[in-house]
């Protein structure tokens, strides 16, 4: 079998198994019940899957290596926070392209918390993905937090748009809002590069009406910024 038709089948079979789980209860499916709905046998079941809450998760796996390929094929020049940025866009656009497997693994990890409990571990898969490519690619000169922070941040919004998305039914528009979220990570990495670049300042100011609100419209400005 071709690489995609063995994906096609994988998919096949998760979907299968998740209309038996919303239909039947998660605890109340078993691997054999699975295997003869999809009319597969129980081999190849775990061929493709090693257990059965792995069954929700078909895409997670390609969707890391989707990821990889993107932060490995970047330029050698390129800023690591735009290349993870770009991965995390590529992500997303995979992960709504089968809108029907989202919605219903949604819908599961609402009501079996194990399976919960595995999407967490399974977005964790990213954030160590791209924490140590941002930590091999940042500059040497960076704060030794910043892969992980960024990481994070980054993930984070990636899931929240995401998240809107499937308790909307597919109704927003989640790469508009990835998009929005990305451009607020470039100008807070872009404020703390010129702030930490940037020589300081000290005056001494007299205690006046005048000063007080010079400096509030200041801070005021300046918040915006961020």
């Amino acid at each position: 079998m071709t690489p995609r038709k063995i994906l096609e089948t994988k998919y096949r079979i998760s979907e299968t198994a998740m209309a038996l789980f919303l239909e039947e209860g998660y605890a109340n499916v078993t691997v054999e019940a699975v295997a003869e709905a999809s009319s597969v046998s129980r081999r190849t079941i775990f061929r493709h899957f090693e257990s059965k809450d792995e069954l929700v998760f078909p895409d997670h796996t390609e969707r890391l290596g989707l990821v990889g390929r993107c932060l490995d094929e970047s330029a050698p020049d390129a800023d690591p926070v735009e290349a993870v940025i770009a991965a995390t866009e590529e992500s997303l656009r995979e992960f709504i392209s089968r809108p029907d497997l989202v919605l219903r693994r949604y819908q599961l990890t609402r009501v079996v918390p194990e399976l919960r409990k595995r999407e967490v571990v399974e977005h964790e898969r990213y954030v160590a993905l791209t924490r140590s490519y941002l930590r091999d690619h940042l500059p040497a000169d960076a704060p030794p937090f910043q892969p992980m922070a960024l990481a994070a941040l980054i993930d984070a919004i990636h899931r929240s748009a995401l998240g809107n998305w499937v308790r909307t039914g597919g109704a927003t528009d989640p790469l508009a809002e990835l998009a929005a979220g990305m451009e607020w990570v470039r100008r807070l990495v872009d404020h703390q590069s010129t702030f930490s670049s940037a020589p300081l300042l000290l005056a001494v100011l007299p205690d006046t009406p005048h000063t007080r609100r010079t400096l509030t419209s200041l801070k005021a400005e300046a918040e915006d910024l961020l």
